[in-house]
């Protein structure tokens, strides 16, 4: 068994779905930065690997400039009591206002109480993901900053 009840896990996917929704809603990525703990490892196989909230917060912002109110409802969640963490997919969306331009991702992140979390992996299809950002921009999504954080794989 985990630090955490089955309980407390449920209500951090609230807080985690609440600062993503909110960050979403604002453009600003530092509400979600905020989610982690000062000592968190980020593993994100397109851009690499962020160890602390710092780096968390620099990378999302920047990498979320083109496109900062995207949404990314969750379509399926696991709770790992065992190991405090949360499995779960969501929908990556770009905002267009004709058509739905998105891609899935799944994600494990862990629980380290007080609303804070210590690790998050995100897993998706890096080229699916590029594709959909370039059909998006061909039906005239619009990039909201002209930086854009490359990922690894270019």
């Amino acid at each position: 068994m985990g630090k955490f009840t089955r309980k407390e896990l449920e209500e951090a996917i609230k807080i985690y779905n609440k600062a993503h929704a909110r960050a979403s809603e604002t453009g600003d990525w530092s509400i979600w930065a905020a989610l982690f703990t000062e000592d968190a490892y980020y593993v994100e196989h397109a851009y690499g690997e962020f160890h602390g909230r710092k780096e968390i917060e620099k990378w999302i912002i920047d990498v979320q400039a083109p496109a900062p109110h995207m949404t990314f409802p969750w379509k399926w969640y696991a709770i790992d009591e065992e190991n405090d963490a949360i499995v779960f997919c969501v929908e990556n969306i770009y905002p267009h206002p004709d058509k739905k331009f998105s891609f899935d991702n799944w994600s494990r992140i862990i629980y380290a109480g007080n609303g804070l979390f210590s690790y998050e992996e995100d897993i998706y299809n890096p080229a699916h993901s590029k594709r959909v950002y370039k059909e998006w921009r061909d039906a005239g999504g619009q990039v909201e900053a002209k930086t854009r954080v490359k990922p690894k794989y270019h």
